[in-house]
């Protein structure tokens, strides 16, 4: 069966009347494929034999007529886009083929140029439903819920490399920007690998507070400081057999770095407060969003501890490398974001996604999907446009809030609005970059914690959805 998604069929019992529209309509329609057929039988052979887009049929026809042609034609197509053509008294009639699933109706005589138009935006509607058809196939075949879901050649490189280090026990230093998904891929390095049946424990370093992040890590006994009151394993003895990955490894302090080192050469730990070590066995995987070589040379990370972690390095690309699998990620996040919300499904227009495609992410992967999500909630209807993207991105809407609307509202509610706008951004953006980490985003910021909380609770962000 050869498909031909462009093509468009005339169909009516009058040979000139046929003939003529697709005289008429073939250059009014580049790219387009026009044939026709005399009766709604072989209209139904013609589609069996070769499917299109746009179906135009005559609803009054000898034998099969074009409400019963709707019907069938339908059956077996069902995103043909079928354009019925009626006489003025035939209005009733026409009605019902429209909620029968016809796309559109016409009455004779036609105006070919007006026919062209809506034939124009059947071809338009069959290629978005094409496209949304073929974006959801991949994210099924990829998972919904994977956030390193890609088609592009940098992707392509980070599943090779995510496969290649797996099959090896030897550390990896995952590399890239906050919120590209190394913790992803960390996740995807456990499950592919032979400790897949093991513990897979992640811990946030910067997180932890300094003076607690060598108990957290390798463990104390009773009495090693105060409020020491039993003895705890840490997270390198939980994970034996398995995997820990040090994520943000760039910032934990100097002293721990060392202990930590030690660590990477012996294979065993001390838990602090202890004279006993013990041995473990545990893959390591260390991420990081900063620059080490340059910590190393402001002496603010140890050399010899860069080399132990850098064995193996797999980096992960920031979306503005691989826009082109912004549509697959975007399409992904909303059949997520509607099933976790459970509002009914919706889908993004062309332009949409072209919009999304088009914008800067600099909280990555991790940033569009709080963006979709957003968008899941307050954009009504089943189809999310341009429009409700601008709309829902301060950074693209008039930063002086002078549309049609704002106009008519007082000076004080419009700055308002601005300023709640600027406020959602920028903390939004903050906690996108600490991960969720309200203490961290209060520090970066130079707020008050408890007055970073009461914006949060204000706008209705929970630091949650950013861990």
């Amino acid at each position: 069966m050869n498909d031909t998604p462009h093509r468009v069929l005339i169909v009516d019992d009058q040979p000139d009347f046929a003939r003529g529209l697709v005289r008429l309509l073939a250059p009014k329609l580049p790219g387009a494929t026009l044939g026709h057929a005399l009766s709604g039988e072989a209209a139904l052979e013609e589609l069996a034999a070769r499917p299109c887009a746009v179906l135009v049929t005559d609803l009054r026809m000898p034998g099969l007529s074009g409400l019963e042609l709707l019907t069938r034609a339908l059956s077996a197509q069902p995103r043909l886009g079928v354009v019925m053509l009626t006489a003025h008294g035939d209005i009733d009639t026409a009605v019902a083929a429209l909620k029968a699933g016809a796309y559109d109706f016409l009455t004779k005589p036609v105006d070919s140029e007006h026919l062209a138009r809506v034939v124009a935006k059947g071809l338009e509607r069959e290629a978005l439903l094409r496209e949304n058809d073929r974006l959801r196939a991949v994210v099924a075949a990829c998972g919904a819920d994977q956030g390193l879901l890609g088609q592009s050649p940098a992707m392509a490189q980070v599943t090779e490399a995510i496969a290649a280090v797996a099959g090896s026990d030897y550390t990896v230093l995952i590399r890239g920007e906050s919120g590209t998904g190394k913790e992803l891929a960390a996740r995807a390095i456990h499950s592919l690998s032979r400790r897949s049946g093991g513990p897979f424990l992640s811990v946030n370093c910067p997180a932890i507070p300094d003076q607690l992040l060598e108990s957290e890590l390798f463990g104390h006994v009773r009495g090693a400081f105060t409020g020491a009151e039993r003895d705890r394993r840490g997270l390198f003895l939980s994970a034996n057999g398995g995997v820990i990955v040090l994520d943000e490894i760039g910032d934990i302090p100097m002293s721990v770095q060392t202990k930590l080192l030690r660590v990477l050469q012996e294979r065993e730990v001390r838990p602090v407060g202890s004279s006993k070590s013990s041995p473990i066995d545990v893959r390591i995987l260390a991420a990081t969003n900063q620059d080490l070589e340059a910590k190393i040379a402001a002496k603010s990370f140890r050399e010899d501890l860069y080399y132990r972690l850098n064995v193996l390095t797999v980096r992960l690309p920031p979306l503005r490398e691989r826009r082109e699998d912004i549509p697959l990620l975007a399409t992904a996040f909303l059949a997520r974001a509607c099933r976790e919300t459970g509002i009914g499904e919706k889908e993004f227009s062309a332009e949409a996604l072209a919009a999304l495609a088009g914008r800067d992410w600099p909280g990555n992967v991790r940033e569009l999907f709080n963006f979709v999500r957003r968008l899941t909630v307050f954009c009504r209807g089943d189809v999310i446009g341009p429009k409700a993207v601008a709309t829902a991105d301060p950074d693209q809407s008039d930063p002086a809030g002078e549309d049609d609307e704002a106009l008519g509202t007082p000076y004080l509610e419009a700055k308002a609005r601005v300023v709640d706008a600027f406020t959602r951004r920028y903390v939004e953006r903050l906690l996108a970059q600490t991960r969720g980490n309200v203490s961290e985003a209060a520090r970066v910021s130079g707020l008050e914690r408890v007055s970073l909380q009461k914006i949060l609770r204000r706008l209705g962000i929970a630091a949650e959805g950013y861990r």
